[in-house]
Parts: C-alpha cells; structure tokens; sequence
C-alpha cells in the first residue's frame, strides 16, 4: 500500500524524507504551499510504513489494495508513540469499520551495531552456512540445524 502526503497536514519537517529507506519521499517548496513532503514514485514504496509511523503530524497514508479495502473505503494509520503501536482504521463505503494494532518493531537510530564493532571474522567461518554473527542475534548456541551431503558410499 504506498504512501501519500496530505499536504494540508504536512508542516515540511522533513522526518519522512530522512528515514524513507527507498529514499523516495521528497520535500517540495513552492511559494504558494510552502515546504511540504511527497511520495514522487508510489510504485517504489517498499511498504514499511516507516514515513507514517515517523510523521508528528500523522500527515502520511496509504493507499489501500481492493483485497481487504475495496473502492470509497477510508484508510488510516496513527502511531502512538506512548504504547509504541500502529492503529489500523479501515472504513467501509457501508459506514462498518475495520481496526487493529500492531507493535511498533522500527529500531531506533544507533541502535545496531556498526560492522566495525564486530570480531574480524575466521578463515574458517567462510566454510559454515552461518551468516555473520547469526547465533548471536538468534540467541543459539549451536547455530541453525543444517542439511549436509552424503558421500557417495553412504547413499543407498
């Protein structure tokens, strides 16, 4: 579901623009408007909704697909930043709603590590089907159960 700037509510602060992964959320200034945030190519949003969850002014929706909100519907997303949740609030062109919640599972700003911080890695850990420092984040000892190859001699 892309995203789109209701320009009345926009303020031009700019939050979008700094935290669109597919850096396709753009401040326009005109002398009529004033600085305010558009979406310049909807078909590149990678949907994760971080602009919407960003906006101060809740000035960011989306666009909902026929599937689940057919044609005259009324989507809108609100962040609450007190409960770290999105509301979810569909309204159908028959006045019935749809409303759900979903955590806010965005990662903060310096909240991974940089790749320097991390051990050099061993020669011998090109040879493994880990990826680099996957028991460590997927809190495994072992690491993940791997599919090995028989020897030719073992197979029946």
């Amino acid at each position: 579901m892309p995203t789109f700037v209701y320009s009345s509510k926009c303020d031009g602060c700019g939050k979008c623009v700094d935290i669109c992964p597919s850096d396709i959320m753009h401040l326009t200034n005109s002398i009529f408007n004033g600085r305010k945030a558009y979406n310049i190519e909807p078909s590149y949003c990678w949907e994760c909704y971080s602009c919407v969850k960003e906006c101060p002014q809740h000035a960011i929706d989306m666009r909902g697909y026929a599937d689940f909100a057919p044609l005259d519907h009324k989507l809108t997303v609100l962040r609450d930043k007190e409960k770290n949740e999105i509301h979810w609030k569909i309204k159908y062109r028959n006045d019935s709603k749809l409303e759900f919640t979903f955590p806010i599972r965005t990662k903060g700003w310096n909240s991974i590590k940089p790749p320097q911080s991390y051990a050099e890695p061993r020669a011998d850990d090109i040879r493994s089907e880990l990826l680099a420092h996957e028991p460590e984040y997927l809190k495994t000892d072992r690491g993940l159960l791997a599919i090995t190859s028989q020897k030719k001699s073992e197979v029946k």
